[in-house]
Parts: C-alpha cells; sequence; structure tokens
C-alpha cells in the first residue's frame, strides 16, 4: 500500500494555516521568499495566479515526494491593486474608499505533486460589497482589530463581517485567503479525500 504524500502550505499566514487544519489533514508549512510586486499591466485575476504558483513552486523546489499549496490574495478596485494597508492611516484610508461600493478579491491556488511534477491552478474571485461606513465606524473597527497585515483592511472571521452588505462568491473562505472548496476539489484529483483521511 502506498503511503500519502505529505502535504505543505507554502504560506507563513496564520489565516491560511488555520483554514487548512479545518480539513484535518497533517501538514507543515514553509514561507516562500518571492517578489509579490506586479507587473506592468498585469491584471488582479493573473496577479493572484502568478503569486500562487510562485509560492507553491518556490517551496516544491526543496520538498520532495510532497503536495505543496500555494495561494495568495489581491484585492482590487476599479481594476487597481490594493496591498495591505500596513500602517492605520492606510487601513482607514482603504475603508474610506470602499464604502458604499463593491470590491472584487482574487484568490489564487496551486497544489503541485512533487513527485510527479503535476501542478493544479485554480482562481477564485469574490465580490464583497461594502455598507456605507461613517468616520467614526471605520476608525473604531481598524482600532479594535488592527487588520494591517489583510488585504483589504479587514478580518472577515472576526469584526469585519459588520462591514459587509453582501458577499457573492462559491466560498466564503476565499476571503479569508484559501478556497478550501476548490482546494478539496484538487487535492481529490491527486487521491487526496479529507473525508476518509487518505
Amino acid at each position: 500500500m502506498t503511503s500519502r504524500p505529505s502535504l505543505v502550505l507554502a504560506s507563513s499566514s496564520p489565516y491560511r494555516r488555520a483554514l487548512l487544519e479545518r480539513l484535518q489533514l497533517p501538514f507543515t508549512s514553509a514561507s516562500p521568499d518571492i517578489d509579490e510586486s506586479a507587473r506592468p499591466h498585469e491584471t488582479p485575476a493573473a496577479l493572484a495566479e502568478r503569486l500562487a504558483i510562485e509560492k507553491a513552486r518556490a517551496v516544491a523546489a526543496s520538498h520532495s515526494d510532497t503536495i505543496v499549496i500555494g495561494s495568495d490574495q489581491v484585492c482590487a478596485i476599479d481594476d487597481a491593486v490594493l496591498g495591505k494597508p500596513g500602517s492605520v492611516a492606510n487601513a482607514c484610508a482603504q475603508l474610506a474608499r470602499f464604502s458604499g461600493r463593491s470590491v472584487d478579491f482574487y484568490t489564487g491556488l496551486c497544489v503541485i505533486n512533487t513527485a510527479s511534477g503535476g501542478e493544479k491552478v485554480a482562481v477564485e474571485r469574490s465580490t464583497v460589497t461594502f455598507r456605507t461606513l461613517s468616520d467614526a465606524q471605520i476608525t473604531a473597527y481598524v482600532e479594535r482589530e488592527q487588520p494591517l497585515d489583510c488585504a483589504g483592511a479587514f478580518r472577515m472571521e472576526g469584526l469585519g463581517i459588520a462591514l459587509f452588505e453582501r458577499i457573492e462568491g462559491d466560498d466564503p473562505n476565499t476571503l479569508i485567503g484559501l478556497p478550501l472548496i476548490r482546494l478539496c476539489q484538487l487535492l481529490g484529483e491527486l487521491g487526496i479525500d479529507p473525508l476518509v483521511g487518505e
């Protein structure tokens, strides 16, 4: 009987680790070292896909006989890519820009079987419509959750959900950074079923 290859998450994100833990499959994490800058004229969807692939390939290069999972999220409004805010002022500015508007989030996913060299790629899109937010609401939210390391300046798994009017997409986990529904499909194609653990 052939043993199931080990899983490696190509990410240092605690949010992605927490999501992958929900599948109850053993895995390790490795932090990829790549340049995450957008290329000239690169669309948000193409950027998310490329970064997911580059993260997975960077980790796959040093891991044999494993399944490597890479993922990256890009936030875009009016086709302009917005990075992680990094500061309270930038977080407040992003949320003020989003107020009353719809914002697209693209999450790239790449799964590599290092034993066979097989590579599966997907991009999931979620559209979030934000409530009309007052300056006081924005300031209070940013002070309470400090979402400075999150694309879009919110944590959907926390109080950030109160910022939204609605979410459109196939998988709410996509907004947190790892589309689990699509990941289960891709793992299934590689012979890994979280429900039976093999």
